[in-house]
């Protein structure tokens, strides 16, 4: 009888490569992979940009999903104030805020920044997203016990920092403050609590009920926090947000905010009293272990927020246009979805069909806009996601509207009701 060679019981190398396709491989069967459109945007002349993906050469383009809500980043006097720090003091900031980074500029724009929101202090960070997760996730460590109550669709960044932080949380529906009540009452009275949200939720467009929110954190001594990215510079007299304009900021205990969007150019900070900003500055790692933002860039961002202090001239605008949009698409049969601030969603409800209409408006009709998949949105609502700015003008829109009506009609896609 043949004797049978024992098996090989050593394990078999990882196949990385494999690995690393077959997660690829996902996004392309689900529809949701995405493609970085490589466009220049031409200066001064926004929303005008060229287009070097799949042309030899670049293409003229409308833009029609910037976050650059009011073309700040366009602002003659954004871009000399860049031009000047540039020239004054170089172009990096020198390391960490501790080390080398703390420029004067750095100084100027957190005291206009804590006064645009009526707070004590602020603090900048190199982003956004770092402000939201680098904040809530050392907030929550320095409060042994603390909880943390999030909106269910709260930003990434956020839910990021509250997991970062290791503290207990509850996820509350979304801007359903009774059930918010329900999670708050259910907890001890004596443990620290933290209500973390946002003013406008950018891919829906509507707007939380800040007060409503702000009593619940009297009635159950909870702590607030106000991420505000989509909506400073865009709302209230001065810029200030929705916090601003519903003379609610006083009652928030603190305000995140964005350089990036409606200000046009770089960076995250928060605003809150000066003690909570020493522990921030103090104590988290996103900050402290982190190159400042460029001098270049601040210069930039503080001569943004000045304008918009007072200007509201770029607000209004953006404001009309976006009330502009909503009524042709709505009139042209288009799922444009409810939304009360300057988001303009409309509805797909298929990842494949978003992606497929997208491509045939920058191919075809020379205009940019990005689909939203999951997991920015939950499965099912995909979308497109217009921001319309001042100087989309109604040629534009009638253009735009045009070509999503043919679009739609070709692709046999479900119309308004």
């Amino acid at each position: 009888m043949d004797s049978i060679a024992p098996a090989d019981a050593s394990p078999r190398p990882v196949d990385y490569s494999r690995v690393f396709t077959q997660a690829i491989d996902r996004l392309h069967a689900e529809g949701r992979y995405r493609v970085f459109i490589d466009i220049l945007r031409n200066k001064g002349m926004f929303p005008n940009a060229r287009c070097f993906h799949g042309h030899n050469g670049p293409k003229p383009i409308t833009v029609w999903c910037s976050n650059d809500y009011l073309a700040m980043g366009q602002h003659p006097d954004v871009i000399a104030a860049m031009e000047s720090a540039l020239h004054d003091v170089g172009a990096g900031s020198g390391g960490t805020r501790n080390i080398g980074g703390n420029t004067h500029y750095h100084v100027d724009l957190e005291g206009e920044l804590a006064d645009l929101h009526g707070k004590e202090a602020a603090l900048l960070f190199t982003s956004g997203y770092v402000s939201n997760d680098a904040t809530l996730s050392t907030l929550a460590k320095v409060l042994p016990g603390c909880i943390i109550y999030s909106d269910e669709l709260n930003h990434a960044s956020m839910i990021a920092g509250i997991r970062n932080s290791g503290c207990e949380k509850r996820v509350w529906r979304h801007n359903d403050v009774a059930h918010l009540e329900e999670l708050l009452a259910a907890d001890d009275p004596a443990v620290p609590k933290l209500i973390a949200f946002e003013s406008v939720y950018s891919m829906d467009g509507d707007i939380a009920p800040i007060h409503a929110i702000c009593d619940l954190a009297d009635k159950y001594n909870a702590l607030t926090y106000l991420d505000e990215v989509h909506a400073v510079g865009m709302y209230g007299a001065r810029g200030g947000g929705i916090s601003e304009r519903d003379d609610a900021a006083k009652r928030l205990t603190i305000i995140e905010g964005t350089l990036g969007k409606a200000f046009g150019v770089m960076g995250g900070y928060i605003a809150a009293d000066r003690t909570i900003i020493d522990v921030i500055r103090s104590y988290a790692p996103g900050f402290i272990f982190t190159t400042s933002l460029s001098p270049v860039l601040v210069a930039g961002a503080l001569a943004s927020v000045r304008h918009l202090k007072a200007s509201s001239a770029e607000r209004d605008g953006q404001q009309a246009a976006a009330a502009r949009l909503k009524s042709m698409f709505a009139d042209a049969g288009l799922p444009v979805m409810s939304s009360t601030t300057h988001i303009v969603p409309l509805m797909v409800g298929d990842p494949v069909k978003a992606k497929r209409i997208s491509d045939i408006l920058l191919a075809e009709y020379g205009v940019y806009v990005q689909p939203i998949n999951y997991p920015t949105v939950p499965r099912g609502t995909e979308r497109l996601r217009f921001t319309p700015g001042p100087a989309h003008d109604a040629a534009m829109m009638a253009e735009l509207t045009a070509a999503l009506v043919e679009i739609w009609e070709r692709l046999e896609l479900r119309v308004a009701a």
